[in-house]
């Protein structure tokens, strides 16, 4: 995560459809203070997410260049810790929801979206992330501490034994 702070999250939109990309992003810019990052191309939402941190992903469902899930497979692939969230039509639903055991989605949202619970989705993910972040530096800290007992230990033994 860019901070343990939501307040700055980074957002990486994708949907081919240039309407629905400035709906998300402009009620985003206005409801929160996260950083927006709009693609119309899914390669280059990847290429992005590459090289910059990226707290969260929200993909549509059906896209020309790449469909959402085979988008959302490749973050994972890429970034495993970016809760990714895969926006869907009603008919797309019951793929929707297969996927999420597919890819490990985060969850999934309907068109037409209701911004309160779009709201909630995200920042449920971010804190999510945020705690699977701070979990995996806790374990970092014990795995240390056990590795300067085992060190402790092997001195003890070598000055008594």
């Amino acid at each position: 995560m860019t901070g343990l702070n939501e307040d700055n999250a980074s957002v990486v939109l994708v949907d081919d459809e240039e309407m629905v990309l400035t709906s998300l992003s402009s009620f985003l810019t206005l409801e929160t203070t996260y950083d927006v990052h709009t693609f119309t191309s899914a390669k280059t939402a990847l290429k992005f997410i590459e090289n910059n941190d990226v707290d969260i992903v929200i993909s549509d469902y059906l896209m020309p260049e790449m469909d959402g899930i085979t988008f959302l497979g490749k973050v994972r692939h890429v970034k495993p810790e970016i809760p990714r969230i895969i926006l869907t039509g009603y008919a797309d639903k019951e793929n929707a929801i297969k996927a999420i055991n597919e890819v490990g989605l985060y969850q999934y949202i309907e068109k037409p979206w209701d911004n309160d619970d779009l709201l909630i989705t995200l920042r449920n993910g971010l804190e999510k992330q945020r705690l699977m972040k701070k979990l995996q530096e806790k374990i970092e800290q014990i795995n240390k501490a056990y590795a300067d007992l085992q060190g402790i230990h092997k001195e003890i033994v070598k000055t008594f034994v």
